[in-house]
């Protein structure tokens, strides 16, 4: 190996190493709130004595805004250009951004530090398509009225019919790594296939959206 391949590795290393001691660092600031969030999420059936049908869609809705606005789904969703990290949502450490494709800068793609699977030793998060969400599916900011009007909105959503989202929320390894986040940061609350269940209920009583 040549001495510029050398030099070139042995910076990517002291690159690396950074990152990880700065993300063992944000991940133990946000540990403590992890504790705190909601771990459970209702069953469809669980809405069956409310006896309108919009109001009830609407309340499963609600049920699963749990889920999109927790920070795992919000730190990926941001109104900016910078993911997010920690159940606090502070800017991602090391400075970096969203890129023409949503996996960042030429020079630092996600990939060049989120590996395949979550890396604990180093409080690495990690899955084989590690990416932002589109600026179109932002959610930072937004009420939950807001965030339903937007995901059944095929211009904003990646051209997905409500029953697309069956899948996508309920089946999606990426949207499925929220439930396994990694050593320090909080789960979304309940399953990804709960999380299915109550998709395909909401989108089978109409897809109501909340009032707010």
């Amino acid at each position: 190996m040549t001495a510029w391949g050398n030099a070139t590795m042995k910076s990517r290393m002291r690159f690396q190493v950074l990152v990880s001691a700065a993300a063992l660092a944000m991940s133990m600031i946000g540990y403590a709130a992890s504790e705190t969030a909601p771990h459970t999420l209702a069953a469809p059936e669980s809405f069956a004595a409310i006896g309108d049908t919009n109001a009830r869609s609407a309340a499963m809705f609600g049920e699963l805004g749990k889920v999109l606005t927790h920070p795992r789904c919000v730190n990926c969703h941001p109104a900016g250009d910078r993911p997010h990290q920690t159940d606090a949502g502070r800017l991602h450490q090391p400075p970096v951004w969203r890129g023409a494709d949503g996996h960042g800068l030429p020079a630092m793609r996600c990939s060049s530090c989120h590996g395949d699977a979550n890396f604990d030793p180093g409080r690495m998060p990690g899955h084989p398509e590690w990416h932002l969400a589109p600026r179109a599916m932002a959610w930072e900011g937004k009420t939950l009225a807001e965030i339903c009007a937007q995901i059944k909105d095929p211009a904003r959503n990646g051209g997905r019919k409500p029953e697309d989202l069956i899948h996508h929320i309920g089946e999606d390894t990426l949207v499925g790594w929220a439930w396994a986040p990694g050593y320090g940061r909080s789960a979304a609350p309940g399953t990804q296939k709960q999380a299915g269940a109550l998709v395909e209920a909401w989108v089978k009583t109409g897809a109501a959206c909340p009032a707010n």
